[in-house]
């Protein structure tokens, strides 16, 4: 899947062209550095601003996870403390990532479809889903897949799907979908529409079932879009003050 696009923070090229990974002096791949960014004048994502904020809901389900891995684990006669806290730190990584890496999977075969290019039959449940549910709530849309942009304010972002008047972006998770969007995904979502050049359309998110086929769209209203946006501003002002950098278009 190393294709397709993974969540995390990365930078953008003044063209909207990704700037994730730069060749080491040891010749092999690594991440782009803010380092690396000021070279090129790269931009930095939504999701690197983003993160600067505090995420209570995401600190939650981290502490969740390694309770439950605490709960889960047999303990070895005479093990140490130090060495069953390493275990259990382990163990929830690894569980953190098949999750991750799930996502990812369904991420790409949504980026398929719209492409028109073939997923695999094994997604076809999940694609009927997550479709069916686009169509219900936002009508005909022609959806664009993961498509990146650049904004002057000093940012890049690349969008799940959008279209003339929509910007969605898909989030996966395990068990029971409810309609609950956090300050992140406003923000999130916010950005993305100004970067795209559509800031008073409609945006939302498309939670999508990791465990079973099922997707639940959640617009966001204009009210919170607006506030997303303005808190955005305020991270977007502080980074670019905390690291004496700010790319130019």
């Amino acid at each position: 899947m190393a294709d397709f696009a993974q969540e995390g923070g990365h930078f953008y090229m003044p063209d909207g062209s990704p700037f994730y990974t730069v060749k080491g002096a040891n010749g092999k791949e690594r991440n782009v550095t803010l380092r690396d960014a000021r070279k090129v004048g790269a931009y930095p994502s939504v999701t690197t601003i983003i993160r600067l904020g505090a995420q209570p809901q995401l600190e939650r389900w981290k502490r969740t996870q390694i309770m439950l891995a605490s709960l889960t684990l047999p303990h070895i006669e005479g093990e140490s403390s130090d060495s069953f806290i390493e275990r259990v730190e382990r163990d929830w990584q690894e569980q953190g990532k098949d999750a991750a890496d799930r996502g990812t999977a369904i991420h790409a075969a949504i980026e398929q479809h719209f492409r028109g290019d073939y997923f695999g039959e094994i997604w076809n449940p999940w694609i009927i889903e997550a479709s069916g549910e686009l169509t219900a709530k936002c009508g005909p849309q022609g959806w664009l897949p993961e498509r990146s942009y650049v904004h002057p304010a000093g940012y890049g972002c690349k969008l799940d799907l959008h279209s003339e008047a929509w910007v969605v972006d898909t989030k996966t998770k395990d068990g029971d979908l409810t309609a609950t969007t956090y300050d992140e995904h406003v923000m999130q979502v916010a950005a993305q529409m100004h970067a795209v050049g559509i800031p008073h359309g409609r945006g939302g998110i498309l939670f999508v079932r990791r465990d079973k086929p099922a997707a639940l769209l959640c617009e966001i209203s204009r009210d919170d879009l607006d506030k997303g946006w303005g808190m955005f501003l305020a991270l977007l002002s502080y980074h670019q003050a905390k690291n004496r950098y700010r790319p130019c278009a």
